[in-house]
């Protein structure tokens, strides 16, 4: 049986005019359209495949790459809204994914907004569809990062510790306000890094890598910036935190740690407006 919803590598058993067919064992052949075999494909070849199911729920197979898998959490963008079913969202291919009324937990949604998902197999269906009920579908496994592994950042909520995430799409994790000097939003997604993984699995996270190399690497990349502008640059510690981050995809906090590091080495000099280069 094949996993629905996710990526699977099944062998082509046959190819004819609509597409070529793939063997999706107690499932049967499964098609890959036309459009998404390749000439080069033989009978007998194994391909990398996501499957879901079409409009008629058949089984369907697709080298397109959807924006997250069954088993994954999201953030998707509303398409349309059926009055009898609920909301379908965008999620990177062809048939547009519902999220239904008894899992929208009350949340009026129209056209254009944006929403976070967890993306499931209905039981009962055997359909594929979305819920905002994401704690139904976190992983009860204890998730295995050291501190200062880069993972994928999204957050969609905040708390008055600091801002709720989804991390690598699976688990909880928590970036407190102490850890970002920036305004983050729902939907907003970035790297961010392990701070600590807690004993029940929820993650503390970083917004940016802690200690000696994250300062040295952002020393040398402030230091590369100088010298491109001609030996000044109008950005110090008094900058938004916006303008920082923008310039240097990092914190303010990072930022001023950096140009303190480059000062007691003195590399660099504080001017009226920003920094510069110190002469030999």
């Amino acid at each position: 049986m094949v996993e629905l919803g996710r990526y699977n590598t099944l062998k082509v058993q046959q190819k004819g005019d609509h597409g070529a067919y793939l063997d999706g064992g107690s499932d049967g052949l499964i098609l890959m359209p036309r459009r998404y075999v390749s000439e080069s494909v033989e009978v007998g070849e194994s391909v990398r495949v996501f499957v879901y199911s079409d409009s008629e729920d058949r089984l369907v197979a697709t080298t397109e790459t959807p924006y997250a898998q069954v088993g994954e959490i999201a953030y998707l963008e509303v398409v349309s809204v059926n009055e009898q079913v609920g909301a379908f969202l965008d999620w990177g291919l062809a048939k547009d994914l519902l999220l239904p009324f008894r899992e929208q937990d009350g949340l009026p949604l129209y056209k254009g907004d944006g929403i976070v998902v967890a993306i499931y197999v209905d039981q009962y269906t055997r359909r594929i569809a979305a819920s905002t009920k994401l704690h139904r579908y976190l992983p009860d496994s204890l998730p295995e990062y050291e501190p200062n592994d880069p993972v994928h950042v999204l957050i969609y909520g905040d708390s008055p510790l600091g801002y709720k995430a989804i991390v690598d799409k699976r688990y909880r994790g928590l970036l407190y306000h102490e850890e970002t000097s920036d305004k983050l939003e729902t939907g907003d997604q970035f790297t961010g890094y392990i701070k600590k993984v807690r004993s029940g699995g929820k993650i503390d996270l970083r917004r940016d890598p802690s200690g000696y190399e994250r300062v040295g690497g952002l020393a040398e990349l402030i230091l590369g910036e100088v010298e491109k502008a001609g030996g000044s640059l109008e950005v110090n510690d008094k900058s938004a935190p916006e303008e920082i981050r923008k310039r240097f995809n990092t914190s303010k906090k990072a930022f001023k740690q950096a140009l303190g590091a480059l000062y007691k080495t003195r590399r660099i000099c504080f001017t009226a407006t920003g920094i510069a280069l110190t002469k030999d």
